[in-house]
């Protein structure tokens, strides 16, 4: 009863402020949606976006975080490479500072060989307003850029795998739409050939034809295909969803795929796939730089051995006043800017063997990434072989599941006529139908394993085949 009562305020205050002579309710009230509003679409009222698998693939770079998220790193990459270059370079400072001293006391300068207390400074106001290039001559400096190029190769190439990773999710979510609008297509045909079936039975159990048994067998038929029809629209639906969240920047499944699914698409050599890995596989690229940088590694750790080198070259003013002269009575002016130079070269002694250690942590590392260099080459040989024959065989099988799906149906319409003339069973017209449905899903689902099986193929060669 309580709930009752809450329906019919909720009601009358719905009525009040949506009621045609409420004119100031209408203008201070806040706007109201309709059911049929918030069934809709938010952006029903745009046209579809026509997409092609380019675009989708464009997108989906723009738009997905793990692969926004490797070419970060590779960006992050190249900066630490600058930086590692810049420290093999001079560079410019200018330094001001003013020091302030206890003085010695009027008529103590006698036997002292400055006028301030801390034999370190000069006078009791002292000012350095200087320029100073610095320029470091280290062995492990060089190592450690060179280290960084291999790192940022390293990042590139994991950015390109990311990408080509990419390129097979995209694919996989753009044809399986495809797929599904066509499964759906199939399935309402089927639904509908079903309940025609089930009043043909009917008819010709009141004829005195067939027997009672057909008809329920006919309406069980007819629902079936009726749930497979539901469950069609709903896989549509979910593929839909998947690939606009791969694609879009908010949510947006108001869009169109190309139907190229059965298109046509050329299968390249073996040999062709084979240069193409040879040349542009990134796996093996990435391995490769790695091994360069543990052995930028291990030269960098060796160079704990070496001396190194710094210079300072100072110019400018270390005077006791703030000025480019300083006036002396009866003499003139000097002048305070000069310049100097330092340089200073450290010689490693002893460090408790941490150098040795480090050699061997780098000798550890260049070992293991040799053999997982060794390991990627192995593995890309496999795939080269595997994703090929895989290829291969879809694009065998694809034809025939074509003439299969197409035989099923030429088959299931046959049979449905020979019930009508009393020449088959009602299971036959099931099992025809059955069977249709099933040749058609494989068909489908075999044009989607070709296309997927061409962009792994891509994940070894860098080419993307398409129509």
């Amino acid at each position: 009863m309580k709930g009752s009562c809450t329906l019919l305020w909720v009601a009358a205050s719905l009525a009040y402020f949506t009621c045609g002579h409420c004119s100031e309710a209408q203008e201070t009230s806040p706007a109201t949606v309709s059911p049929q509003e918030i069934a809709k679409p938010a952006n029903a009222s745009t046209p579809p976006v026509r997409l092609t698998l380019q675009d989708a693939l464009d997108r989906a770079r723009k738009n997905s975080t793990q692969f926004q998220a490797a070419l970060t790193t590779a960006g992050l990459a190249r900066q630490d490479r600058t930086q590692a270059r810049n420290t093999l370079l001079p560079t410019v400072t200018y330094n001001n500072s003013a020091i302030y001293t206890q003085g010695v006391p009027p008529g103590a300068e006698k036997g002292i060989g400055a006028p301030v207390i801390f034999i370190a400074n000069n006078a009791v106001h002292e000012y350095l307003s200087q320029a100073d290039v610095h320029q470091v001559f280290d062995a492990g400096a060089v190592a450690n850029f060179r280290r960084m190029g291999a790192a940022a190769a390293v990042a590139k190439a994991q950015a390109e795998i990311a990408s080509r990773g990419l390129v097979v999710t995209v694919v996989q979510n753009y044809y399986a739409i495809s797929a599904a609008q066509l499964k759906v297509e199939a399935a309402k045909r089927l639904a509908e050939e079903g309940d025609r079936f089930l009043k043909v039975t009917q008819d010709l159990e009141n004829g005195g034809e067939v027997a009672h048994s057909d008809v329920i067998k006919a309406e069980l038929q007819a629902r079936d295909r009726q749930r497979q029809f539901r469950e069609a629209q709903l896989a549509h639906l979910n593929a839909r969803l998947n690939l606009a969240v791969l694609i879009f920047p908010d949510f947006n499944d108001s869009f169109e795929v190309a139907e190229d699914l059965h298109q046509p698409v050329p299968l390249p050599t073996l040999a062709e796939v084979q240069q193409g890995a040879a040349r542009d596989n990134p796996d093996v690229r990435a391995a490769l730089a790695a091994v360069q940088q543990a052995g930028y590694d291990v030269f960098g750790a060796r160079a704990g051995y070496f001396p190194a080198l710094s210079i300072d070259y100072f110019y400018g003013i270390d005077a006791a006043h703030f000025a480019v002269n300083t006036a002396i009575p009866g003499d003139g002016k000097v002048s305070n800017l000069g310049s100097s130079i330092v340089a200073t070269l450290n010689i490693p002694v002893w460090n408790w063997g941490t150098t040795q250690s480090r050699v061997k942590q780098a000798e550890l590392r260049r070992a293991q990434s040799k053999r997982e260099l060794s390991f990627a080459q192995r593995k890309l040989l496999a795939e080269i072989q595997s994703l090929y024959a895989e290829a291969e065989t879809a694009l065998n099988e694809l034809e025939g599941l074509a003439r299969s799906a197409q035989l099923a149906e030429e088959s299931q319409k046959l049979i449905t006529l020979r019930y009508r003339n009393g020449e088959s069973t009602v299971l036959e017209v099931v099992d025809a139908q059955t069977t249709f449905a099933a040749a058609n899903a494989a068909y489908q689902d075999g044009a989607v394993r070709y296309r997927v099986a061409l962009a792994n193929l891509q994940t070894l060669t860098g080419v993307l085949t398409t129509p």
